[in-house]
């Protein structure tokens, strides 16, 4: 936190936000009239792409403004999960409207059922994971083009300018991303044009090393002047085609010229006093928030101690269910099964009268509608923006697997991601993550493949806060647990993303805790009552932001992770911890 406070004041110091932003940031011209913000708070993954986003609120860029200008800088200074070759989910409110922009990669057009089976039907994990046939295709250049297009304040090149400045004159590799970088040694060696980037010299840069990537930023800077055609046509489509091509892959630049973003409509719920919404289909994870909270909030849930043995035990049930029922979900444009399916006060009574107080349900004994759920790697990220006009932002972008499937374009300095292991392979076998695939999710041209990601505002009168979490499966519980303990227990921002969590998902059959989050006495309990208990380490990496009733901000980052957050008040104080 320290560092970040330090990087922020001195980004902060308007010669350098003028110059980080442009000659043109600190003038009255722009794409509409700026009015001055009386503050705002960011928290990301990186204290660079936080410290871009708060300077951006400060030139009168509203929150939209800073979500995508700190979604550009992730995609410099975090590469094993920032992307321009990736895809995500954005909600949130502007101008007191709730939006939900769907971004998510798609399947190419070549794509088929059987592509990642060998001659006897059984998957082939390597084809979904390394290399470009696990490539979808990139939602993130119009995603979050369409974002800023349509919420935005500034002009989209003064949002761009700072990840083009970030890649062109440099940035310290953080002791993390030198950590990530060793960690897929192994991966990047696969690919001569990813090598000959992040692994200089034939090994893993070290922390600290100042990293520049011209190719990327001429890419960055192209994308400011001419939005996304400069990355998904012409020239550069023919690069990533090309590369595809080179290692195997059927991405095609007519792949990239045809992707489009979708506007949602938020899943959207009431529960404990507070209204909630989150991300619907393609994703997984507001239906999975969803029936969290409305099963809970039927099962008297909030008047229990939250690390005793009942309050763990219906918490648990309720987590095995709503996972049970992800396997019925996928593209919404092919799946039968809807967010208004499984949020019915109806569906919800059912399950929840299901739950037995006495015993824990065997998962193999449970079942929905159909067998099967999927989950993404745990290589994603996420970053929380408000703004004092009370505007949020929670957005969530991946390449899936730690760099994507390891494959860097080298024109361009851009990693594809390896999004089509998301999809099920083979329906109704174990996926690498313990995790039945489902028929809903099976593979196809042109298909969005099921996520778990859980972009999330929620707000009660004058208060709003947006959060959302990495993490694969693990995003809708962790998300989930922030968010009750701001619900229910008036929990500061920190202290709510600090506390220690658990974590259930139907298969495998086993419920994860960190230290602290059962009593001693109760894990005894929950054992005799046929719940296996798994201790780790690391659940989930929240990142989230609040504007408060009285007008105050607060950010917070993670424990768990390096992660960095901020908050900007020119004219009060932020919220105390």
């Amino acid at each position: 936190m320290n560092r970040a406070i330090a990087l922020l004041r001195r980004l902060l110091a308007l010669p350098l936000v003028a110059a980080l932003l442009g000659p043109s940031a600190c003038t009255t011209g722009g794409k509409q009239a700026r009015p001055r913000l009386e503050g705002g708070a960011v928290a990301s993954a990186s204290s660079d792409a936080t410290a871009v986003g708060l300077a951006t609120l400060q030139v009168g860029g509203n929150a939209v403004d800073a979500a995508v200008a700190t979604a550009l800088a992730l995609a410099v200074v975090h590469p094993e999960a920032g992307n321009l070759g990736g895809g995500g989910f954005a909600v949130g409110r502007a101008s007191g409207e709730l939006f939900a922009l769907d971004f998510r990669e798609t399947a190419p057009a070549a794509a088929t059922p059987t592509m990642f089976l060998d001659a006897d039907g059984r998957p082939v994990p390597e084809r979904s994971l390394v290399g470009p046939l696990a490539a979808g295709v990139p939602g993130s250049p119009r995603g979050l083009w369409e974002l800023h297009r349509r919420f935005g304040r500034l002009p989209w090149r003064e949002v761009v300018r700072p990840a083009v400045r970030l890649a062109r004159e440099g940035f310290l590799l953080s002791t993390r991303e030198a950590g990530a970088i060793a960690a897929e040694v192994e991966l990047l060696r696969r690919f001569p044009e990813t090598a000959a980037v992040w692994l200089p010299g034939g090994a893993p840069p070290r922390g600290g090393t100042r990293v520049r990537l011209p190719r990327l930023a001429a890419l960055l800077e192209d994308y400011g002047e001419r939005g996304p055609d400069a990355v998904v046509t012409g020239e550069a489509a023919r690069a990533i085609e090309g590369a595809s091509r080179r290692w195997g892959g059927v991405l095609t630049a007519a792949d990239l010229a045809a992707y489009r973003p979708v506007w949602r409509e938020p899943v959207r719920f009431s529960t404990f006093g507070w209204e909630v919404a989150s991300m619907p289909l393609p994703s997984s994870g507001g239906i999975i928030l969803g029936e969290t909270c409305l099963m809970l909030e039927r099962l008297g849930w909030a008047t229990l101690p939250r690390g005793g043995a009942e309050g763990v035990h219906l918490l648990v049930e309720v987590w095995r269910r709503a996972y049970a029922d992800r396997v019925l979900l996928g593209d919404p444009a092919t799946t039968a099964a809807t967010e208004q399916d499984l949020l019915d006060p109806r569906w919800l009574v059912r399950r929840a009268a299901e739950i037995p107080r006495d015993r824990a349900t065997p998962s193999a004994e449970l079942r929905s509608w159909s067998p099967g759920a999927a989950a993404e790697r745990l290589e994603t990220t996420h970053l929380s923006v408000v703004d004092s006009d009370g505007n949020a932002v929670a957005l969530t972008t991946t390449l899936n697997g730690s760099f994507g499937c390891g494959l860097l374009v080298p024109e361009l300095e851009l990693l594809l991601n390896n999004e089509m292991d998301d999809f099920a392979a083979a329906p109704g076998t174990p996926n690498l993550y313990g995790l039945v695939q489902g028929e809903a999710n099976a593979v196809g041209p042109g298909k969005r493949m099921l996520s778990s990601m859980t972009p999330t505002v929620a707000w009660r009168g004058g208060e709003i806060v947006a959060l959302g979490s990495p993490g694969g499966s693990r995003i809708p519980t962790a998300t989930a647990q922030v968010l009750l303990a701001l619900l229910l227990d008036g929990s500061s921002l920190q202290v709510a993303v600090d506390r220690p969590r658990l974590h259930h998902q139907w298969l495998p059959d086993e419920v994860l805790f960190e230290a602290g989050a059962i009593d001693p006495a109760a894990a005894q309990q929950l054992a005799a009552l046929g719940h296996h208990l798994v201790a780790r380490g690391k659940l989930g990496e929240v990142h989230a932001a609040r504007r408060l009733v009285d007008g105050r901000l607060e950010a917070a980052a993670d424990r768990r992770g390096p992660g960095s957050a901020a908050v900007w008040l020119p004219s009060a104080r932020a919220a105390r911890p």
